[in-house]
């Protein structure tokens, strides 16, 4: 029996994804036809499936399928015909090159290649879950389709979907973006300005707390929060922020962390190794360390 049929022209290409499915399903013993036929400039691909092997389950796989796959052609529509107004129009302080950039970073997104890494995983995954529930709808109720068509009525109500997830990609790529111009405004800093100490020992305890030693073992945040106030920056900002000020104010030589992986603040951690580059030294175990007690 037909389970789906489905039109489009001859510049969208999906056959080889509806192949796939055909070598998925019978992995789970359920046999599919697959037949493809051309009308003048239409392909028409045909989803058939015998009456024994036909049930509920089968048309749920065949349509949730199918929508991933319909997603990824509406996807590919909207990059070659939308994206590039979209982005020129509401992000016009782009450059060229960034531009180029952010729209490779918004396809892997959309296309959920490396989303785990993202900050926003979960808004991204939402919203792309409501564009193939979209689409699977509309398999649902019809067991025929003009692809072309529904791109081009239903793009519509999808559209706001994708375009809130480019409107995320670009928000993280501008974020990233200003982090990189801070850190290399900090390595300047470092770089112009002379040595004040020789070495500076950050030890990170067992709890995420901070102690800050020289050479000689002795704490130096006091001096840390002295220079904060001579220079009359915010006393109340956050102790990760205090450390970092004071390590450019002094600009050691050499840095020495203990207890790394006690850290609990990933960005902090990025900050000082990208800041201080090769000045930087992570100890495997010292006496510092065990007067500290501090896990290795």
């Amino acid at each position: 029996m037909l389970v789906l049929k489905l039109v489009y022209s001859s510049n969208l290409d999906f056959v080889g994804e509806i192949q796939e499915l055909k070598t998925i399903l019978k992995k789970k013993d359920i046999h599919i036809g697959i037949v493809e036929s051309v009308e003048l400039d239409n392909h028409i691909v045909k989803i058939l499936c015998d009456d024994n092997s036909y049930n509920q389950r089968v048309k749920e796989i065949i349509n949730l399928y199918m929508s991933n796959v319909l997603y990824k052609v509406v996807l590919e529509q909207y990059r070659l015909k939308e994206m590039l107004v979209y982005l020129t129009e509401n992000y016009f302080f782009l450059k060229q090159e960034e531009i180029i950039e952010v729209e490779e970073e918004i396809m892997k997104v959309l296309l959920g290649d490396d989303i785990l890494k993202v900050d926003y995983v979960i808004y991204c995954m939402n919203r792309i879950n409501n564009i193939t529930e979209k689409i699977k709808a509309c398999l649902e109720e019809n067991d025929e389709i003009n692809v072309n068509g529904f791109i081009r009525f239903r793009m519509k109500e999808l559209r706001s979907d994708i375009e809130e997830i480019i409107d995320k990609v670009i928000e993280g790529y501008m974020v990233e973006k200003e982090y990189k111009e801070f850190i290399k405004l900090l390595k300047y800093f470092v770089d112009i300005q002379e040595s004040k100490i020789d070495l500076i020992n950050i030890v990170i305890d067992n709890e995420g707390q901070y102690f800050i030693f020289d050479k000689d073992e002795k704490n130096i945040f006091k001096e840390f929060m002295k220079e904060l106030i001579e220079y009359k920056i915010d006393t109340e900002a956050k102790i990760e922020d205090i450390i970092i000020s004071g390590l450019i104010t002094n600009a050691p030589k050499k840095l020495i962390i203990h207890g790394k992986k006690n850290c609990t603040n990933k960005e902090f951690m990025e900050t000082i190794e990208s800041v201080f580059e090769n000045k930087v030294v992570f100890c495997n175990g010292c006496i510092l360390c065990i007067e500290k007690q501090v896990k290795l």
